[in-house]
């Protein structure tokens, strides 16, 4: 959530505190760097425009981004708000509740588009376990995940308009870290864990968590947030190498 936050704080700087404001319009996880602190940083401006002023409600421009993060009325219409970007946060925040990428054809049918596949567990507390990534087995905080869930719903809501503003979803992350109440020490969560993985609430063969990713290894470069091709990686725990797709144009 420290990295949600981070890149949550970014894009309300460029909405609504910069001199003349920016819609980013490529927001997705291979743009977000992180340094040894994991503090997020927005990279690669090369498709920002300056957002609409006066009267002007939104932005008229070719349709240009990445697959699976656009927002749907600017893929249909090529209008582009601000709300563009909180729709493309959303995916992002989804991507590192799942571990799974905004695309992946190697999944299942049902299971290639993150958003369509995601919104029916959303709502439900039942369902809303069978979102979040098992390599996690547990180590998150269960109101935490539950919020985050929703305030990715809010942000991918079909109506623009409904969508928070940067600063409001900024403001729905700050409590979020500090969470305690770990799903590790709940007894549904467990079971729920358990039959996902085929094992019995007690077991102690679960999958463990790959290690190795974002670890400090000296290095002061910084690292890219971006979920592994790989459907065994977890964003979190995985060597993160995996290259987002190039931008697509419309015309």
């Amino acid at each position: 959530m420290k990295i949600a936050l981070g890149a949550a704080k970014g894009l309300a700087f460029l909405h609504e505190e910069a001199k003349r404001p920016v819609i980013y319009r490529d927001f997705k996880t291979s743009n977000i760097l992180l340094d040894a602190e994991y503090n997020a940083k927005l990279s690669d401006f090369g498709l920002a425009k300056d957002a609409p002023e006066g009267d002007k409600t939104h932005v008229s421009t070719r349709v240009m981004g990445t697959y699976g993060y656009a927002a749907p009325e600017y893929v249909m219409t090529g209008h582009l708000t601000a709300k563009s970007d909180v729709y493309s946060f959303g995916v992002v925040l989804l991507e590192m509740l799942t571990g799974r990428r905004s695309m992946d054809k190697n999944r299942p049918n049902g299971e290639h588009n993150l958003v369509e596949w995601a919104r029916p567990h959303l709502g439900e507390r039942k369902r809303f376990y069978k979102l979040i990534d098992p390599r996690l087995e547990g180590h998150f905080s269960i109101k935490g995940a539950q919020r985050a869930a929703q305030l990715a719903a809010h942000c991918l809501s079909r109506d623009s308009k409904v969508r928070p503003l940067m600063s409001e979803v900024v403001e729905s992350l700050k409590p979020l870290p500090a969470l305690k109440d770990m799903a590790s020490s709940s007894y549904y969560f467990q079971t729920v864990q358990s039959e996902r993985v085929g094992l019995s609430p007690n077991g102690r063969n679960i999958a463990r968590i790959q290690n190795g990713s974002l670890s400090r290894n000296g290095s002061q470069h910084p690292r890219s947030l971006s979920i592994s091709s790989s459907t065994r990686a977890s964003p979190f725990h995985q060597q993160l190498t995996q290259n987002s797709p190039k931008p697509n144009e419309k015309h």
